[in-house]
């Protein structure tokens, strides 16, 4: 599999892609129209775009990236299934749409502040005190740090469970999976079309839920490295090393989405497995978005033709000959 280094996610019935700096969210409106918004993202590194460059630093803040972009395009999605009194009211005034862009960007600035306080406690935090529990029972803390492990897994597998069950989750898992299947397609060499995005896997390696799996297990095997005995300087290590733990998961993510190596793929499996709860088998419909998400921002047919030979496509069935020997 050669990497198209495109990603993305799913949105409120749609999808967004990303291509460099460049992405597109795709929304099928409630009347069936897809509409596909393009635009251009600035990281929060500003004039300091080099540090999305240097290795073990650019996960931080690509991570951070992705929680910025993620928010504002989930949000744009789900304008088009608010209640609209807007209609009822006439159209904003210039003053008023300053001011509700202003009230959404703190709104989205304050539950990602939230989310991720939340996360740190129920992932991290919640999961070290459960483990030290078993104390009196299990002296040792490198068992229980193993166990912690095995708890934080668990408690990630549960919540994915748990949302699972919701209806909106279920279709938002559904796009998951259509976006999965076309970058799985293009990756193969195949045209990017309904029937072969069909019969594309909808697991990927460079997914986010694999990168999740690294943070969960990267962390877990730093603290049998930085060992500190105080109960709180264990909560304040677990919360310190985040960024750490978040570069070297974001490295390893990087380095199995452009490798087969054998210990590569071993390594990725836990996390293509939980994908398995995360996405969804998507109807053509949903893929019919996925695939204008995608070409708005990345020419699949250039990308092809420039890492896939033509015996590579003629054996995958993505070129014909016909009599004259033309190229279709």
């Amino acid at each position: 599999m050669k990497s198209s280094n495109i990603g993305g996610q799913a949105v409120m019935e749609g999808i967004m892609m990303k291509s460099g700096d460049d992405y597109a969210v795709a929304v099928r409106k409630e009347d069936g129209e897809i509409v596909v918004d393009k635009q251009t993202y600035h990281s929060i590194t500003g004039k300091f775009q080099g540090l999305t460059k240097i290795p073990f630093v650019r996960g931080v803040f690509n991570f951070i990236d992705s929680m910025v972009l993620g928010m504002r395009t989930l949000m744009f999605s789900a304008s088009f299934f608010e209640d609209d009194g807007e209609d009822e009211k006439g159209p904003l005034s210039e003053a008023e749409q300053l001011k509700k862009e202003k009230q959404e960007k703190w709104l989205m600035g304050g539950t990602m502040a939230f989310s991720l306080v939340l996360a740190i406690g129920i992932f991290m935090v919640l999961p070290y005190f459960l483990s030290s529990l078993l104390k009196p029972l299990i002296p040792s803390y490198n068992l229980r740090t193993v166990i912690e492990g095995f708890v934080r897994v668990g408690i990630f597998v549960l919540y994915v469970l748990l949302i699972s069950r919701m209806k909106d989750i279920q279709r938002t898992f559904m796009y998951h999976g259509a976006e999965h299947k076309c970058i799985n397609c293009i990756e193969h060499g195949l045209p990017l079309t309904v029937e072969n995005v069909r019969i594309s896997s909808r697991q990927h390696k460079r997914c986010g839920t694999s990168f999740l799996f690294f943070v969960l297990a990267i962390g877990i095997l730093l603290m049998f490295i930085v060992r500190v005995e105080s109960t709180l300087m264990r909560v304040v290590v677990r919360i310190a090393l985040l960024p750490v733990i978040a570069g070297i998961s974001y490295e390893v993510l990087k380095l199995a989405g452009r490798s087969d190596n054998a210990l590569v793929n071993i390594l990725s499996k836990p996390g293509l497995a939980i994908q398995k709860l995360t996405t969804k088998e998507p109807d053509d419909s949903m893929i019919e978005v996925a695939i204008c998400a995608v070409e708005a921002v990345f020419d699949w047919k250039k990308y092809e033709e420039e890492n896939f030979s033509y015996d590579e496509k003629r054996s995958m069935g993505t070129w014909t000959e016909d009599s004259c020997g033309c190229r279709n």
